[in-house]
């Protein structure tokens, strides 16, 4: 069995792969690395089988999406530790190291992630992930670095190791038997908030998370679905609302589901206000799936409750983001934490 193994998730990404690939395959010494294609249809698997021969192929049979392509594909990799490592990541020297030292030296420790900067704008955080993951108390996420659509500049001021609610998918270091003990991603989210919802998991059962910003990696991002497309904000929505209704305590449930009608039903109204008239549909409709899907959760939730072990997550914090954010001014994770957070 492999220590490490890098599975990136492939589908129709070409060109991405002939760009990153061979930073991954210098860059990560002592790991085995694999890609997970996902049926692609852009002559994929004829570019690794004839330019990148040393890279271990998983092929799947249709395209899974982002939660059950790498679910498939984990079950095929043997390793300690498995790290989900978007395609469109370079990553740098000695990358890995810091991950698997600390991990090694933690057993609480479930899962980590590097430092992200945005490929595009090399000193910046990256938007989906920067330097860990929190949320607030109606499950809007944001980041150490990111908070809403505010990006900071990275000058070292979150190069603590900390713990973190939840590790971004793009660069998620995670023990394989974490991974399997929690069931893995949530399938029927395709993609986005899956690795939310898996951090969420592990949390509610004592496991730790934590951002390691000693090592550093370079993510484009945006690169499947941009941040305007109305399949993303689709997805985001439902999936975010199956997320809260999957973990939530008993006591919070009814109270925050009631406020996060109120909240999309806003979000709903500000996309018509902007002209975006497919993103403030695809709210309306990411609502009616969310209800259509809700009652085939029950016995999930039930799980999920049952193996809680810690109802109150330290870093899912108790205020609204948004009230923080509009209101008050708190557009960076220094102003939150100052402002009691």
């Amino acid at each position: 069995m492999d220590k490490t193994a890098v599975v990136i998730l492939n589908w129709n990404g070409r060109e991405m792969l002939r760009s990153f690939l061979p930073s991954v395959l210098d860059s990560s010494e002592g790991a085995a690395v694999y890609v997970a294609d996902n049926a692609s249809t852009d002559n994929s698997v004829q570019l690794l089988r004839s330019e990148f021969p040393s890279v271990r192929l998983i092929t799947l049979d249709e395209n899974y999406g982002f939660a059950e392509g790498y679910n498939r594909a984990i079950q095929q990799v043997e390793a300690e530790y498995v790290i989900l490592l978007n395609s469109d990541v370079e990553v740098t020297d000695n990358w890995l190291s810091p991950l698997v030292y600390y991990m090694d030296a933690h057993p609480e420790v479930a899962a980590c992630q590097p430092k992200i900067r945005s490929w595009h704008y090399r000193e910046q955080f990256e938007y989906a992930g920067a330097a860990g993951g929190f949320m607030d108390c109606y499950g809007y996420p944001f980041c150490r670095g990111r908070v809403m659509s505010v990006v900071e500049d990275d000058h070292g001021q979150y190069d603590k190791v900390i713990p973190i609610f939840w590790a971004t998918g793009a660069a998620l270091m995670i023990r394989r038997v974490d991974y399997l003990e929690v069931g893995g991603l949530d399938n029927t989210f395709f993609a986005h908030m899956e690795e939310i919802d898996l951090c969420w998991r592990l949390r509610a059962r004592g496991r730790g998370i934590v951002c390691i910003p000693q090592s550093v990696v370079y993510h484009v991002g945006g690169a499947t679905l941009k941040k305007e497309n109305p399949r993303k904000t689709f997805l985001n929505f439902r999936n975010n609302l199956l997320m809260l209704y999957k973990n939530l305590p008993e006591h919070e449930l009814h109270a925050v589901m009631r406020i996060r009608t109120l909240l999309d039903y806003v979000a709903a109204f500000v996309f018509l206000l902007k002209g975006q008239y497919p993103n403030a549909h695809a709210v309306i409709q990411a609502r009616r799936a969310y209800h259509k899907l809700r009652a085939g959760y029950a016995d999930v939730r039930a799980e999920n409750l049952r193996k809680t072990v810690q109802t109150v997550i330290p870093e899912r914090f108790s205020y609204s983001l948004l009230v923080r954010f509009y209101m008050f001014g708190k557009k960076t994770f220094s102003c939150l934490v100052k402002a009691g957070a």
